[in-house]
């Protein structure tokens, strides 16, 4: 592009550019650029016109050029106008943004007759408005009336600063400070203005405004805010009480009011205090708060002081007002106490009382219709601020007056209030007579036994009531008091009791006249003892003192004899004499003396009092408290077992006494703490809890536990079982081939058992595995007379039946000294010797431990600092691979013998490698059958030597009977079996095999062996035979018109051998012709020739496996018919280091049909199946022209050698061997 050459040339170099152009035409700029100023949008022309214009004129932009193109691609706002051919060039900047502020030049770069021109820069300042101010404080949370607020405002990225103005209602705010700060790109300015306001109550609801403007703006920009300003309301008033006195029981509403205020006030009612009510109802419209109260009024309402509170958010303190009113009520109660019961001449002294009541009450009395004077009448202050009203009364009684209303009337005239108290009068006399029904005193009752002693009483008023006592004492369980015609009987029913021995029963009868009569009897029981008590004088019981015992049996009637017992034991204590007891009976004393041990501790003493008369007794006992430092029990077990990751529980079975015990339990002479380990648990019996236990935890624990009285400790031992976990005691394990090799895996358990460890051979195939034998924890596998078959991985297997079972993997490495791969195809290489190729040595061997190599061509070591060889080692497992790359290979300095010497410690071995020019391949070894049905048979061969090329495998095989052989092409070319189909049932063929390259073809197999192979049976077929083996079946049965047939066309085929034998001799001689002479005319034909020739060579490898078969399932590769093309489509191609081949579902056989030899004269070709060809088609191409259809194009990195496999499936017929 032209603006590329554009130059840039200041103004000052134009006088010098001028003297050296001398009077050539100079452009010259007729106007220039010139400073300009426009708002943000606008459009912007800086003029340029030049004068006679030679040079490429252009605008440059902060130093930027923006190319010679009027309409400035790249630029899309920017565009040259005016006329051209005037010289105009004027700079078009279309809605102008604040990156176009910058300084802009016209220049117009040099010419032939013309030095580059710059105009003098021009500045293009653009303005930019401010964006829409804002106020930086939190304007949404309300002022308070009074407070000082900093109002801030900001005018954003402006351009040039803006000013701002604040304004309150239209007015605006003086004292306002601006400071301005960088905007948010470069040239933009923020402008801060700042005013302090005090709130007003009456700035609530008033605008606030912020007013920006600058010179890119027509008019001001502004935001709004509206003010909320928190004020206090005006204190309240109450509506609705207009006198001060109120009735009680009257339902009083009033009203509470508060005005004004932001924001409106909270109402509330207090009644001395107390708050009655929170409710309230908010009227915006006319700015106030009311709250209604409606209050039932009491006489607890009697001065009360009724208050209303107003506040708010703002409010310093509440605002209230207060209202005391005065309440009239009633007395509630009338109460007439004292007695209403008197016994006939007392006075009676009764009362009148009247509860508190505004105003008071008068009180008046009336016994029947008569009213009684004699009274005292006093006033008290009483409740909720009223009077009480007390009237006494005293009036002496008669028998005449019992049964009369006495009344109490409280009343007020000027309330017109009355109430009265009314209760009946009652006076009391004496009963006259009382008596009892019981048995005689002389008469001896057994205790236990049930006596009813009955009380009669008549008279009295009211009548009498009826009291039993015993020895003064009165008995709460009579029977209830039941009424006759001439008064009242009351029924003691007993049932005998020592107590009752000799007692004084009692019957008064008495009334409210408090005048008793009575009557009494007393009774004779026989009892046993009737209290039973041990005691001793030793306060504490301690294991191996004497304990003496005193047994005193209480009263008894008549005397006991005492006995002594502790659970099964029976003990003879030492009695004293009997002495007297209460209740008439006497009492007994027994000793006895007893030797302490703990397990006497808690048992109990029983001491027993028997009454021979009775036939019965009384017993008690002493529980022994024997005091003695801890005990184990015998059952404590000395051994715990537990699973790992289980929790362990170690029984602690202890006794002492006190019992209260403190254990330490040691483990491993360290003190168990449960602050130490999380895991540790006592229960309340001193047992220790181990959760998760692990098998550190196992070991004996020492438990010693303390009281007041001593000391004692025992041990236990925790077993933790846990699952074995296996190590090697080493691994690998390193034998020499033929020694002994012990594999020893350890493992860490418990327990241990006999039989733990088992072993596994995890190689292929089957190894015997000696001698396993256990020692403790150690698990032996022994192998003696090691071979290498040995070699691999065993597995250790421990189990001593705790959870599952480990295991480890320990590897047998079985040393041995090098074997080198000495079949036939490694100790020859081929390679032409021009010094053109690159030849590959391969020497393989298997070892172990290391194997070096060492090298040798005819005796002479070999010298690698020579370029033409090169040395190469790879290792993999055992096998050591070591390949000699031959540059450049020469007839007569490396057609030799290679020596290769492989060595390790154990030992070495060498093998003769020749290197050879390629020729024709040698013949196949070994060859064997593999298998046989009744139509087919499968054979297995080992390639010999290649020749130096890619060789294929051909099959002749034929019948015993027949004087003529079937040939057929192996595939794919390189395998090494291959099954031979289409055979007869019960026939016996004749087998051979050969080897075939580019170059000639080999002798068969194993010196021209022969195997002989016949097929087997045919199988009954099942069901109904198919079509073709129907005509299986027909064709093997060979009627007679076929085996006329058959006897025609095998004249005819001895004729055709005859023939195809005369061409053949030709054949070879015309090919020992060929590969007599290297210098020949075929080397010399054709270009392709050498290429092929040079390709089969540079790329040969002598590394064949023994054996090797390269798919072993070649018989199943699909092949559509029996041509033999060797450019045919006909099959799957695929490369040597394919994995896999594409295969029907089933075992596919290729339907090779056996054909008969077919002849070519030496001017004329017979016809050939389209799908087939003759062998002699292949040789009279030329020595080496079909070797690229065999061999890879030559690639220049080195890798071991792969080859493109293609193959065909050609059978031919060949006459009698010539």
């Amino acid at each position: 592009m032209d603006f590329l050459s554009a130059w840039i040339v200041s103004p000052s170099t134009l006088p010098f550019l001028c003297l050296i152009w001398g009077a050539q035409a100079q452009q010259a700029f007729r106007s220039e650029p010139r400073n300009i100023t426009l708002r943000m949008g606008a459009t912007a022309v800086l003029r340029c016109e030049v004068l006679r214009a030679s040079g490429t004129v252009q605008w440059a932009k902060d130093g930027l050029l923006l190319g010679p193109e009027r309409s400035l691609p790249g630029f899309p706002r920017y565009s040259m106008i005016g006329n051209p051919k005037r010289g105009q060039y004027h700079l078009q900047i279309e809605n102008a943004q604040l990156d176009d502020d910058t300084l802009y030049e016209c220049q117009a770069g040099p010419s032939e007759s013309s030095a580059a021109i710059v105009s003098y820069g021009a500045w293009v300042t653009v303005l930019i408005p401010p964006s829409k101010p804002f106020f930086e404080m939190d304007l949404a949370t309300p002022w308070v009336a009074g407070k000082k607020y900093t109002l801030t405002c900001v005018a954003p990225d402006a351009k040039p600063v803006a000013e701002i103005t604040l304004y309150k209602d239209g007015v605006e705010l003086t004292g306002a400070e601006s400071f301005t700060m960088s905007g948010s790109k470069d040239k933009l300015l923020n402008t801060h203005a700042e005013v302090t306001v005090t709130a007003l109550s009456s700035d609530n609801g008033r605008q606030l405004a912020c007013r920006a403007k600058n010179s890119a703006l027509f008019q001001p920009i502004e935001t709004r805010v509206t003010m909320s300003v928190y004020f206090p309301p005006l204190p309240p008033v109450i509506v609705g009480l207009e006198r001060e006195e109120v009735k009680a029981g009257r339902m009083l509403v009033l009203q509470c009011v508060s005005h004004s205020g932001n924001p409106l006030a909270t109402l509330h009612w207090t009644k001395n205090g107390e708050v009655l009510s929170t409710t309230w109802e908010e009227d915006d419209a006319a700015q106030k708060s009311s709250s209604i109260l409606r209050l039932k009024i009491t006489p607890a309402d009697n001065q009360a002081e009724l208050c209303c509170e107003s506040i708010n958010l703002v409010s310093l303190s509440p605002l209230s007002v207060s209202r005391k009113i005065t309440v009239l009520f009633e007395p509630e109660e009338l109460t007439l106490s004292g007695s209403l019961v008197a016994i006939e001449g007392q006075e009676l002294e009764l009362s009148c009382y009247a509860s508190s009541s505004n105003p008071p009450v008068d009180i008046r009395w009336w016994l029947g219709y008569k009213e009684l004077n004699g009274t005292v009448v006093t006033m008290e202050e009483g409740a909720n601020g009223g009077m009480t009203t007390m009237s006494n009364m005293t009036h002496r009684v008669s028998r005449e007056e019992d049964g009369l209303k006495l009344t109490c009337e409280a009343f007020n005239k000027g309330t017109h209030f009355s109430k009265t108290q009314i209760a009946q009068l009652s006076v009391y006399y004496p009963p006259q007579k009382v008596w009892l029904d019981a048995p005689p005193q002389d008469v001896p009752l057994r205790s236990g036994t049930t006596v009813r002693l009955v009380c009669f009483s008549t008279g009295g008023n009211p009548t009498g009531t009826l009291t039993w006592f015993k020895n003064g004492r009165a008995v709460p369980d009579a029977l209830k008091q039941t009424s006759f015609d001439m008064g009242v009987a009351r029924e003691l029913v007993l049932v005998l009791a020592a107590s009752d021995n000799m007692a004084t029963y009692r019957c008064d009868s008495t009334n409210k006249a408090k005048k008793t009569i009575s009557a009494h009897t007393k009774l004779m029981v026989h009892f046993t003892a009737v209290s039973m008590k041990i005691t001793t004088k030793q306060e504490v019981l301690r294991r191996g003192e004497v304990l003496s015992l005193d047994c005193l049996s209480g009263s008894s009637n008549p005397k006991a004899s005492i006995s002594w017992s502790m659970g099964p034991y029976r003990f003879q204590g030492v009695e004293q004499a009997p002495r007297r007891a209460q209740f008439g009976g006497v009492s007994v004393l027994s000793s006895l003396l007893l030797n302490l041990s703990s397990q006497h501790h808690n048992q109990k003493v029983i001491c027993q009092a028997y009454s021979p008369v009775l036939a019965e007794g009384a017993n008690t006992f002493f529980q022994l408290n024997v005091l003695y430092p801890p005990e184990f029990s015998p059952d404590q077990p000395a051994e715990v077992q537990v699973v790992e990751d289980d929790m362990a529980t170690i029984p602690l079975l202890v006794s002492a006494n006190p019992e209260e015990v403190s254990c330490i339990w040691l483990h491993h002479r360290e003190k168990l703490v449960k602050e130490g380990d999380l895991r540790y648990h006592w229960s309340d019996d001193y047992s220790l809890e181990i959760k998760n236990v692990t098998r550190k935890d196992a070991g004996v624990y020492t438990v010693e536990c303390a009281n007041e009285e001593g000391r004692n400790q025992t041990s236990i031992k925790l077993d933790v079982q846990y699952a074995p976990s296996v190590k090697a005691e080493k691994d690998p394990v390193f034998v020499n081939l033929g020694e002994t090799a012990d594999l020893i895996c350890v493992a860490d358990a418990n327990p241990i058992i006999s039989g733990m460890f088992s072993w596994k051979w995890l190689g292929e195939g089957e190894v015997e595995l000696e001698e396993e034998t256990q020692e403790d924890e150690s698990g032996l596998l022994t192998i003696r007379d090691v071979t290498r078959a040995h070699a691999g991985l065993y597995r250790c297997t421990a189990n001593n039946g705790i959870a599952l079972p480990a295991s480890v993997d320990v590897r047998l490495v079985v040393q041995f000294k090098p074997q080198l791969q000495k079949g036939p195809q490694w100790r020859k290489v081929a390679s032409r010797g021009d010094g053109t190729t690159t030849a590959e040595v391969v020497c393989q061997a298997e070892g172990i431990p290391r194997v070096d190599f060492s090298w040798e061509k005819n005796g002479v070591r070999l010298d690698f600092a020579n370029p033409r060889y090169e040395e190469q080692t790879v290792r993999e497992g055992s096998f050591h691979t070591s390949t000699v790359r031959v540059v450049n290979v020469s007839a007569l300095l490396d057609y030799a013998f290679f020596s290769c010497t492989a060595r390790n410690s154990l030992g070495e071995d060498e093998l003769d490698i020749q290197l050879v020019s390629t020729n024709h391949p040698d013949p196949p070894s070994s060859f064997r059958q593999v298998g046989v049905t009744h139509d087919s048979v499968t054979l297995e061969w080992i390639p010999g030597f290649n020749g130096g090329l890619q060789q294929r495998f051909r099959i002749r095989y034929r019948w015993d009977q027949s004087i003529s052989s079937l040939y057929m092409d192996v595939f794919p070319p390189s395998a090494t079996t291959f099954t031979v189909t289409g055979l007869q049932p019960v026939t016996t063929y004749n087998f051979s095999v050969n080897a075939l390259n580019a170059i000639g073809e080999s002798g068969y197999a194993d010196n021209n062996a022969v195997l002989t192979i016949t097929t087997k049976e045919k199988p009954e077929p099942e069901g109904v035979p198919s079509d073709e083996d129907s005509v299986s079946q027909s064709a093997s049965g060979l009627p007679a018109y076929l085996t006329v047939v058959l006897t025609v066309v095998f004249g005819v085929v001895l004729v055709l051998n005859s023939l195809g034998c005369f061409f053949g001799l030709r054949w070879k001689k015309r090919r020992g012709q060929t590969a007599g002479g290297r210098e020949g005319s075929v080397l010399e034909g054709k270009k392709n020739e050498e290429e092929g020739s040079s390709q089969s060579t540079a790329r040969n490898s002598n590394k064949y496996e023994s054996r090797e078969k390269i798919n072993t399932a070649a018989q199943r590769t699909l092949l559509v018919d029996s041509g033999s093309e060797t450019d045919s489509n006909a099959y799957e191609s695929y490369a040597v280091d394919s994995s896999h081949y594409y295969y029907p579902t089933g075992d596919y056989m290729p339907p090779l049909s056996p054909h008969y030899e077919e002849t070519r004269g030496l001017d004329a070709v017979q016809p050939v199946d389209s799908q087939s060809h003759l062998y002699e088609d292949v040789r009279d191409g030329g020595l080496y022209q079909d070797i690229p259809a065999f061999l890879p194009q030559q690639r220049n990195d080195w890798r071991p050698p792969t080859y493109l496999q293609s193959a065909t499936g050609t059978q031919m017929t060949d006459g009698a061997e010539c």
